[in-house]
């Protein structure tokens, strides 16, 4: 399970450019996609074989760089609620503000972990002017230059041993679900479709130190946790800043499990916020069922379920092989359909093909259609075999893998795909030196 990391502090101080530095090792999830306006902000990084998860709050601030202490305030109590380990930033060179003042006396009165980083340390000189950052009474101070990285690692260093201390209360071994998606497309009423007043539901487990919930579904030859969404636990401050907070909640969902079903208000069409979300899951490897919600609402004669479809099909394309499932959750239509189509995503994300069948279904297709030469090379792909992830992940053995393009990579992908079923699960294709 993922630990997260926050960033904060007041604009121009250099969060964004750490944040960067950080997740630069994983560019694909920082690279900014038509329709995805946050997923810069947030990110994978990992230090000495941990993984964690990287919030950049200050990128979820609306406005611009004028930023008031309102808003100030939302991301630290943003990071505050969500991450396990908070990094202060502050600027050596504008000296300590009343912003940081304010900042570091919310921070303080936290129960997180709180690493002091006074960034634009850029030569040995300034080192002596990061000393007054010790009046905001936070401990140790990290002098670091986020734009040539000294000193960022003796920080990650002290920040990854935060998260090895950190405990995991054991979770029954069960598929995950999580339900997400914007606020107000009837995540709660879809929940308490799926949990009923059936009398076989036992009581939520408290999950992680994170405070995850997992509510048991026992019934009808189905076993598994419903992960807490946005839906499931109301947050009076969650009205300061709605998106924010819900695509925060989204992560945390995400991150947390197995399978997310992906529910849209079929009234809204699919939106960019969906879009993101979307993303989200393909890139943190989930498995994923779209759950268009409010179908009843839907003059039939301009929306048929085929057209409605296609249109959400282009949106997420390429990785377009996924269950759409049209619901409305007062009548409870399809709603067992779903959780079939959710629980069938699971087993296919642990499917496993056997080196010999991968290789006598795909070296023919190879053959006939090659990777493009490049520069008057050849590429030449000797063998093909799964990787033993928690998701489908390929490797195919080759002469010259830096000449593979992504489009060659999306071919084999559709093949496996033509050739096993993994509707509803992102795979990953490697391409390694022989």
């Amino acid at each position: 399970m993922s630990n997260i990391l926050a960033i904060v502090g007041r604009p121009n101080v250099g969060k964004s450019t750490f944040f960067n530095r950080l997740t630069q090792s994983r560019r694909a999830i920082v690279e900014e996609t038509s329709g995805v306006t946050r997923d810069r902000h947030y990110g994978k990084a990992d230090w000495n074989g941990i993984e964690f998860s990287v919030i950049d709050t200050g990128g979820y601030v609306v406005g611009s760089d004028d930023i008031f202490e309102e808003e100030i305030r939302k991301q630290v109590s943003l990071a505050i609620d969500e991450s396990d380990v908070i990094i202060f930033m502050v600027d050596v060179k504008t000296g300590l503000t009343g912003m940081d003042e304010d900042v570091g006396g919310v921070l303080r009165k936290s129960e997180k972990k709180v690493f002091l980083v006074a960034n634009k340390v850029d030569h040995s000189g300034r080192i002596e002017d990061s000393m007054e950052f010790y009046k905001l009474g936070l401990g140790n101070i990290y002098p670091v230059s986020s734009i040539n990285g000294s000193g960022t690692g003796e920080l990650l260093d002290d920040v990854v041993k935060v998260f090895e201390k950190k405990t995991l209360e054991p979770v029954p071994d069960l598929p995950k679900f999580a339900v997400v998606g914007r606020p107000n497309v009837g995540k709660s009423s879809l929940v308490n479709a799926f949990l009923g007043d059936e009398r076989n539901i036992v009581t939520p487990i408290a999950g992680t130190t994170r405070d995850s919930i997992y509510t048991r579904f026992n019934g009808f030859g189905f076993d598994f946790l419903l992960v807490d969404t946005a839906g499931l636990r109301k947050k009076g401050k969650v009205t300061e800043n709605i998106e924010f907070y819900s695509v925060m909640r989204s992560i945390r969902a995400i991150e947390n499990s197995d399978v997310c079903f992906l529910m849209l208000d079929a009234t809204d069409g699919f939106e960019s916020q969906d879009q993101s979300i979307f993303h989200l899951v393909e890139r943190n490897r989930k498995g994923i069922v779209i759950i268009v919600n409010k179908w009843d609402l839907i003059e039939k004669e301009s929306k048929t379920h085929l057209e409605y479809e296609n249109l959400i099909r282009e949106k997420i394309a390429p990785f377009n092989d996924v269950p759409i499932i049209f619901t409305s959750v007062p009548t409870k239509q399809r709603i067992f359909k779903a959780l079939e189509t959710g629980v069938a995503v699971y087993k296919r994300k642990g499917t496993r093909i056997s080196t010999s069948r991968l290789n006598e279904m795909l070296l023919p297709l190879i053959e006939k259609t090659p990777p493009p030469a490049v520069k008057g090379k050849y590429i030449r792909i000797k063998y093909i075999t799964q990787l033993k992830t928690t998701f489908p992940a390929f490797v195919l053995f080759c002469n010259l893998p830096q000449y593979v393009k992504d489009p060659y990579k999306r071919f084999i992908e559709n093949k496996i795909r033509e050739n096993f079923d993994f509707s509803g699960v992102p795979m990953q294709i490697y391409f390694r030196k022989k």
